[in-house]
């Protein structure tokens, strides 16, 4: 085997897809028994289409242009989200009111969510070079000219190079890495993984009531508990949504679910009218409970947007043979798409 990628999130898809195209032999393992990572949808019953995005939503081609160059690649179309009318603002007085906000410039969503390029990049890559349920406790020197990749299993694979594309915090704390030198473990420790104590909450409807009366589905909120709140109806209009972030602390949301759940359903009744707190469906997606994506240190400290890296996460180790490749790691967008793609691009090159 000539690299073994270890995370089969966008970085590690990207990387095994540049390096197979180059001529490489590669092995994706996939702790997880799905790929994407942080990408994640909500999708009908029968599985097929995807309704809503419980991870990343956005990009902005316009200033991302590995994004722009890989839309084009992977030919997935992008909309502009949906911000016409007014937006409603939640504890900036004594009620509710109606305001209109500026939209981000450049901001847009992909047709059929950031799982279409995930689901592009595995396609390409072949699910005989992609093993899901294959979690990695140790990668170790395994002589000069290879390194061997340990399995929960007890399995033991060996390759000339290995790329590791799971959180760093999650890579510092769950793997056995014995080459690694002091400095850049607690490099890795100190990189906070993007999103990863958050969570997500979408609420499905038959139709986007609240553009009919004026409202962009915008909602910013000091009450909470959904501190902003976005249209999140599909392009076709078939699927019809809303989402919101969650302000409350990982350990209130899964001591009292129940209570965020009827929370979440008075504060869009408040916003939007009745009609709201009567969704086809209510998924709340929490983050934090996903151990292959949080440690208790990301837990134990205030979210935070990772800023660019240190170079020690993005050096070579064991002579070449070991490299990081997440979107924390990448000087362009650390913890975004932009961020992912061009982590693993960047990374396989090197390879290549």
């Amino acid at each position: 085997m000539d690299v073994v990628v270890i995370g089969a999130g966008l970085s590690g898809l990207t990387a095994a897809a540049v390096l197979q195209k180059a001529g490489a032999s590669v092995r994706l393992l996939e702790a997880d028994a799905r790929i994407g990572g942080r990408i994640r949808a909500l999708r009908e019953l029968s599985g097929h289409r995807a309704v809503a995005d419980l991870g990343p939503a956005w990009v902005w081609p316009k200033y991302q242009p590995v994004v722009g160059r890989w839309l084009e690649e992977l030919g997935c179309a992008t909309f502009e989200q949906f911000n016409e009318g007014d937006a409603v603002i939640v504890g900036y007085g004594p009620a509710p009111f109606r305001q209109t906000l500026p939209g981000q410039d450049g901001m847009v969503r992909i047709v059929g969510g950031p799982t279409a390029l995930t689901e592009a990049l595995s396609n390409r890559i072949g699910s005989a070079s992609i093993r899901t349920s294959a979690p990695v406790t140790g990668v170790c020197e395994d002589g000069s000219e290879h390194v061997s990749v340990h399995l929960s299993s007890g399995e033991i694979i060996t390759a000339k190079n290995v790329i590791v594309s799971v959180p760093l915090r999650v890579a510092a704390t769950t793997m056995y890495l014995p080459w690694a030198p002091q400095a850049l473990t607690e490099d890795m420790q100190r990189t906070p993984t993007w999103m990863s104590t958050h969570a997500k909450a979408v609420a499905l409807y038959d139709r986007p009531f609240w553009r009919e009366a004026g409202l962009s589905g915008r909602v910013a909120s000091r009450n909470g508990p959904l501190t902003e709140v976005h249209d999140h109806t599909s392009a076709d209009n078939n699927s019809a949504a809303l989402f919101g972030f969650v302000g409350w602390s990982p350990e209130k949301r899964r001591t009292n679910p129940e209570e965020l759940r009827q929370a979440i359903l008075d504060q869009l009744s408040d916003c939007f009218g009745k009609a709201a707190a009567r969704p086809l469906d209510l998924v709340i997606h929490d983050w934090a409970t996903n151990l292959r994506i949080v440690t208790d240190l990301d837990i134990s400290r205030p979210a935070s947007h990772p800023d660019v890296g240190p170079a020690s996460l993005r050096l070579p180790y064991l002579d070449g043979r070991i490299r990081f490749a997440v979107s924390e790691v990448s000087e362009q967008s650390p913890g975004l798409i932009e961020g992912a793609l061009a982590a693993g691009e960047r990374t396989a090159l090197e390879l290549s």
